[in-house]
């Protein structure tokens, strides 16, 4: 991490040319511009940076799409504000004289953009606040890692690519080590970029892999979440491989993102735990991700491709329930005492985090609001149980958020109307696609 009298000194010496200017768009991609480094010092720091509005308002395909109101051709596709926040700032070591930092999206008044997920999220931070609350984040990623560049994956239409390893190395230290070259890559590189890596894993598909970091503040892991996405696939691109966060790359395991989540109060004291058991602040804060999950998996699960992995005995949750270690279930309490925490098993790696911590921290304020009794936990296979189930395809879960009031009341009806707008595009553009599933099944056959 760099303060800006640090970051003077390297571009006075010339170790830094590159200040990357950075917004989180709706897919939880990084945005923006690449700055001069004295042109960031002199002009940046102090007036921010634009860019087109539509940042906020295209599809994956970066296509303009109707149906937004803050963005159209309408409007004229005006700019928004970029204005730096300088607790992000920070070196990009696989990159040569390059420093980042993220931005706060806002308007030529100065104004938040409610929709921009990281003020998503900050608004949920600030709900937490007014309570005397902090949350505290961690996100797990996983990623399949192939030995083909992106060009010849692109060019090849993403079919008959090589896994870097070919059978389940889940655990396994032979399999990975194949990997670790790369693997110690991006651990080190992550680590120069302020982050603070746990461990690196093998995982069950071929070539999958998992890079756990410290959890840290929400907002700060939603960051650093951003960040080691888009350096984990520029640095697989520097060793010649591809790497992909799909939720569901094919017919075997999918990816996922687990978020882990707990709070503490402002001065930093234990809010979840109640000596070795969960304190009544967890119980209803709990009882609210249970209530609220169906209607906010939209923010949890935001693509077409995120419902391929919620399938029985796969990993990805299917009932809607929590359990004590349970890994059949779509909450699982771990831990103790200081440890003590949720983890929430929707996600995939795909995922926006700022939508998904946002979504969390909003269900628990339900509960903790309303003071919701916490259900007995589910002993045994969820799978095989009768409870309600995670929503199975975006078309349910857009139809679940139209009607939540617990989601227009946390997030107010503009930003609700933006992401269901978002979840009606893909699906538009899903519905007018021909698949190769298609073509095998009916091509002769029909």
């Amino acid at each position: 991490m760099l303060a800006v009298e640090e970051l003077r000194v390297l571009v006075d010496s010339g170790e830094v040319d590159t200040v990357l200017v950075a917004v989180v768009d709706m897919q939880g991609r990084l945005q923006g511009k690449r700055c001069a480094a004295r042109y960031f010092l002199d002009e940046v720091l102090e007036h921010s940076a634009e860019g087109c509005d539509y940042l906020l308002a295209v599809d994956v395909e970066m296509n303009t799409v109707a149906g937004y109101a803050n963005s159209s051709w309408d409007q004229g596709y005006g700019d928004l504000v970029m204005r730096p926040d300088l607790a992000t700032l920070r070196r990009v070591p696989w990159q040569e004289g390059t420093a980042l930092v993220l931005c706060d999206v806002v308007d030529h008044h100065g104004e938040p953009m409610s929709v921009s997920p990281r003020q998503v999220l900050k608004r949920q931070l600030d709900r937490l606040a007014e309570r005397g609350l902090r949350a505290f984040a961690g996100t797990e990623l996983e990623f399949i890692v192939f030995n083909d560049t992106y060009e010849q994956a692109w060019d090849r239409g993403y079919h008959g690519l090589t896994p870097a390893n070919q059978y389940n190395v889940d655990y396994s230290l032979l399999g990975t080590g194949r990997v670790e070259p790369l693997l110690r890559d991006i651990r080190n590189h992550m680590t120069g970029a302020g982050m603070v890596v746990e461990s690196a894993k093998g995982e069950c598909n071929p070539g999958q892999h998992e890079i756990a970091f410290r959890y840290t503040e929400a907002l700060a892991t939603c960051d650093n979440h951003g960040i080691y996405k888009t350096g984990a696939k520029e640095v697989a691109a520097l060793h010649g491989k591809s790497l992909t966060f799909m939720a569901k790359y094919n017919e075997r395991e999918g990816s996922s993102c687990h978020i882990h989540l707990s709070l503490r109060s402002a001065d930093d004291e234990l809010v979840f735990a109640d000596g070795d058991g969960m304190s009544k602040t967890m119980e209803h804060f709990l009882a609210g991700q249970l209530a609220a999950l169906r209607e906010l998996t939209c923010f949890l699960a935001p693509n077409i491709n995120s419902y391929k992995r919620f399938a029985r005995g796969s990993f990805a949750p299917t009932a809607v329930a929590w359990g004590r270690d349970n890994r059949t279930c779509a909450l699982r309490v771990v831990g103790k005492g200081p440890s003590l925490r949720f983890e929430n098993r929707v996600p995939g790696a795909d995922v926006n985090p700022y939508l998904a911590v946002a979504a969390l921290i909003a269900a628990g304020l339900h509960g903790l609001d309303n003071e919701l009794p916490l259900e007995e936990e589910f002993i045994g296979n969820a799978y095989a149980s009768d409870r309600p189930t995670v929503p199975t395809t975006l078309r349910d879960a857009a139809s679940l958020l139209s009607r939540s009031e617990i989601a227009r009341e946390a997030f107010g009806t503009d930003v609700v109307e933006h992401y269901l707008n978002a979840a009606r595009v893909e699906l538009t553009a899903f519905d007018s696609a021909v698949t190769d599933w298609e073509r095998v099944r009916g091509f002769e056959r029909l």
